[in-house]
């Protein structure tokens, strides 16, 4: 645990360093597709101090120079698959958006979805020794949550104190300065499956770029499609990718949950595929032109040319209706949805102030989606698109870029978290020592 806690702290000092020189490359690995985004950082002091622990502590200015997207390769549910593909892929992104943003890149912060992720809520008290809380003490108290045991395989991808109460104060966002006694916190601590971690560590190695970050994808995009207020009151963003939609629930400016649903876009193309008996790449076209999961009268005469090149011209000039097409995609949406709401039930979703949801990522761009999602979740429902960045390029404002957009913020102005207080390693959990993750110290 310790290493890992240091590995992390690493990596902010990497990324602080990467500011200091003004340019940081932003990877979004996904599973349809690998995005990177170039930011540069302006003003004589990129860093600006800021005190304060919350979701937007230390704000900084940057502006989009580079940006490219290339069709993943050897990623499958949002993880490596095939070491060597995902390495092509990811050099050439970066080695487009570098060409246009004229600027060699080092370092990187990489978002990732999948992974199996899973969330604990954690708390712990401590006694404030001098009466006034110090940073010392927020250190003190974070280190006092009891770590559940969540297994050797998996690594502490984010750690965020969502709430401190001072005595019988609470809610508040940062007591540093306050006057009391007793200092409790509320931790979200989200783990995902440690080989996946080490996948994407060793490709952008590999790629020889530096690593400044991770983050999950789920949370980044949550971060980019919710408006201060859903933040704040309570809300739900799905972030519908190629091989697996990731879901985050966000309450006072902190993530709070965090899961993912095996499936995704992919899947819906693969079951046109086999329904309508054609190449994936012919399946993925027909539904990004046609497709939707609400059929009309209309749609039964609304007939669709499947085409192809197999030589055989009966098989070759086959149509299909609207209505047939719609048929076979609805049951797999229905499905993914149906997920995530049991997902969200057994988060407790159903008690937060607000129950906003929030669908984004490339497969939330099916039309009559929120329609259905409505019926399903029974919430209020609206489709995402990220927050304007000063530089981002048109077509890279869409709902499948929420991702890498909230990725950007997220490096702007990370969320504070356990790394970023001194830990006193004397009071570190005895069992969580036990559980240190070896490959981090081996590698790093």
């Amino acid at each position: 645990m310790r290493d890992l806690y240091e590995t992390q702290r690493a990596m902010r000092n990497v990324r602080k360093a990467a500011m200091q020189r003004g340019v940081i490359a932003i990877l979004d690995v996904g599973t349809s597709k690998i995005a990177c985004l170039v930011l540069r950082f302006d003003g004589p002091g990129r860093m600006p101090q800021v005190d304060g622990i919350g979701a937007l502590a230390g704000q900084s200015q940057f502006r989009v120079i580079g940006a490219a997207t290339t069709r993943s390769r050897g990623v499958r549910f949002g993880e490596i698959d095939a070491m060597q593909e995902t390495e092509r892929a990811i050099r050439t992104a970066v080695q487009a958006a570098q060409k246009m943003a004229e600027v060699r890149v080092d370092h990187v912060i990489a978002c990732f979805s999948g992974a199996n992720p899973r969330s604990y809520g954690l708390d712990g008290a401590v006694d404030v020794a001098a009466g006034v809380v110090t940073e010392g003490d927020i250190g003190r108290v974070l280190a006092s949550c009891e770590v559940p045991d969540f297994g050797h395989d998996r690594d502490v991808l984010h750690a965020h104190p969502v709430n401190f109460a001072l005595d019988h104060r609470s809610g508040m966002a940062d007591p540093r300065g306050q006057v009391g006694n007793r200092l409790a916190t509320d931790l979200h601590l989200l783990t995902v499956d440690a080989t996946a971690i080490r996948n994407i560590f060793f490709c952008i190695k590999r790629c020889d770029l530096e690593l400044a970050g991770l983050a999950s994808s789920a949370y980044t995009a949550g971060f980019s499609t919710l408006v201060e207020d859903e933040q704040e009151l309570g809300a739900a963003c799905v972030d519908m990718g190629g091989g697996s939609t990731g879901l985050s629930i966000f309450w006072k400016k902190h993530m709070i949950y965090s899961d993912a649903v095996r499936m995704g876009g992919d899947h819906v193309t693969g079951d046109i595929s086999m329904g309508l008996q054609v190449p994936m790449q012919v399946a993925e076209r027909i539904k990004t032109f046609y497709g939707g999961v609400v059929a009309t009268g209309m749609d039964d005469r609304e007939k669709i040319e499947i085409g192809g090149d197999t030589g055989d011209w009966e098989r070759d000039r086959r149509t299909v209706s609207r209505a047939e097409l719609i048929g076979i995609m609805r049951p797999r949406i229905e499905e993914i949805l149906e997920e995530v709401r049991a997902r969200l039930d057994a988060a407790g979703f159903e008690h937060l102030p607000s129950q906003q949801i929030v669908l984004t990522g490339g497969g939330s761009q099916i039309p009559g989606l929120d329609g259905l999602a409505a019926k399903i979740l029974g919430q209020q429902v609206r489709l995402g698109r990220p927050l304007r960045v000063q530089g981002l390029p048109q077509a890279a404002t869409g709902p499948a870029f929420s991702g890498a957009v909230g990725c950007a913020l997220f490096a702007a102005h990370p969320q504070d978290e356990w790394w970023d207080f001194d830990i006193p390693a004397d009071t570190y959990p005895a069992r969580s020592l036990k559980r240190a993750v070896k490959w981090f110290k081996d590698n790093w």
